[in-house]
């Protein structure tokens, strides 16, 4: 059941966005940078096992992930001026952040 309303959730969180964010795509944009996935993930996982070093360590890797992942934005928020189709812009963005993640799961150490 539990897993089921956490689905439920994040697929509000979707939904909300993807239908507000063509009309309104600086509220869409608020929304997408609410750390709304976040809240709920770290009450999920409190509710679930009440251990504030799992917590402390999920934050602690969520704070150095996040920036990260931003390289994804770049050829998206630039698509024009770089003549990127969308796919092509989404394409590259992932590489982008593949990278970046990928050299920190790779060589940053494994306990923070």
């Amino acid at each position: 059941m539990s897993l089921i309303i956490k689905a439920i959730l994040s697929a509000v969180v979707i939904a909300v966005v993807s239908e507000i964010a063509p009309r309104y795509p600086r509220w869409g944009a608020l929304l997408l940078t609410l750390p709304i996935v976040s809240v709920l993930a770290f009450l999920f996982t409190w509710y679930g096992q009440r251990d504030v070093t799992t917590i402390s360590r999920l934050a602690r890797e969520t704070l150095i992930l996040v920036p990260l992942g931003l390289p994804f934005f770049i050829p998206l928020a630039f698509s024009e001026q770089l003549h990127l189709g969308f796919w092509s812009a989404f394409a590259l963005g992932l590489c982008l952040a593949t990278l970046t993640i990928g050299c920190w799961m790779r060589f940053a150490p494994a306990s923070l």
